[in-house]
């Protein structure tokens, strides 16, 4: 018996120190992936500024061919949005909250599932060779310790559907007709 309540003891002691140490972990996140695409800003931007678009290049819709996607009347703009509902990839919703043709979108990312939000921005800007697509997301971890943990290893995690995307949104605009 007396093994057994120091091994409890052991294991509550160790779940506090974990807790404790989340306090200390960043609250914040900010994931970002650039890439140059040899087209125009005007030939790119559509591509990720109109939420029906995101099906042709984005990583998520890849993995998930079978994603159920609702958008607004509207899918350009501030104000529209789009909603998603997969098994493999969750279920959430982006909202454009600012639309600056042919330089920026940003977007609001909600996941219900989850309790969560981040925002995020796509940006042009002029490069060598063409344009250079900047693509960032950030959010709140709040105080819940087991997101604060999760903060570690987003940059990991997202990062990779943010360069697959990336690429996917290059082909495109450089197959386009110029």
């Amino acid at each position: 018996m007396k093994i057994l309540l120091r091994l409890l003891g052991g294991i509550a002691a160790l779940v506090l120190l974990l807790v404790l140490v989340a306090f200390l972990l960043p609250s914040t996140y900010r994931v970002e992936r650039s890439i140059v695409i040899n087209a125009k800003p005007e030939a790119v931007f559509p591509l990720f500024a109109d939420l029906r678009r995101w099906k042709d290049w984005g990583a998520w819709q890849e993995r998930d061919p079978g994603m159920k996607t609702t958008f607004s009347e509207k899918t350009t703009g501030a104000g529209a949005w789009s909603a998603w509902e997969s098994k493999s990839e969750g279920n959430g919703k982006m909202t454009i909250t600012a639309s600056d043709a042919p330089k920026r979108v940003a977007y609001k990312l909600e996941f219900p599932d989850m309790g969560t939000s981040s925002e995020g921005v796509m940006t042009l800007a002029p490069a060598a060779g063409g344009v250079q697509v900047v693509w960032m997301d950030s959010g709140n971890l709040g105080l819940n310790p087991l997101f604060r943990w999760f903060g570690l290893f987003i940059d990991k995690m997202l990062g990779p559907d943010f360069e697959k995307g990336l690429a996917n949104l290059k082909k495109l605009a450089e197959a386009a007709p110029k």
